[in-house]
C-alpha cells in the first residue's frame, strides 16, 4: 500500500510545474499517462546524484504525494534524502533545465547534479 506524504516532502516551484505540465501534455498526446518520478542514486563527484524521470507505473513500495498540482512518486530511501527539497526549473544564461534546492545537502558539486549529506 502506498503512503501519501504532505506537500512539504518535495516541493515543485511554479517554473518547474509549467515545464513538467508541458512534458506531461506531450506524453499524454502520445497516449501515455505519466507522473514525475524523483530518486537519488549513488554516483556523481559528491557521492549521490538526482534522477528525474517520467513514469506511468507505480511500484508497490513507492511513496506517492502531490505538490503544486504535480503527482510525485519516489522510493522511501530517496525520500529520506529529498525531504524539504524544492524542484525548480531555469531557462537562464547559466543553463536550461531542472535543478534541486536541497536543504539536506552538506555539499554539492559545481554542476549541481550531485550532492552529499
Amino acid at each position: 500500500m502506498n503512503n501519501t506524504f504532505s506537500a512539504d516532502s518535495i516541493k515543485i516551484s511554479d517554473p518547474a510545474k509549467a515545464r513538467i505540465e508541458q512534458i506531461l501534455a506531450e506524453n499524454q498526446s502520445q497516449g501515455k499517462n505519466s507522473f514525475l518520478r524523483v530518486s537519488v542514486v549513488s554516483g556523481g563527484c559528491s557521492g549521490l546524484s538526482y534522477k528525474l524521470d517520467f513514469d506511468s507505473e507505480e511500484n508497490p513500495k513507492d511513496q506517492v504525494f502531490e505538490d503544486n498540482g504535480i503527482k510525485i512518486v519516489t522510493d522511501m530511501k530517496s525520500l529520506l534524502y529529498l525531504l524539504g527539497t524544492t524542484l525548480d526549473f531555469s531557462e537562464g544564461l547559466s543553463g536550461k533545465g531542472f535543478f534541486f534546492n536541497n536543504p539536506n545537502a552538506s555539499r554539492t558539486c559545481a554542476c549541481g547534479e550531485s550532492f552529499a549529506v
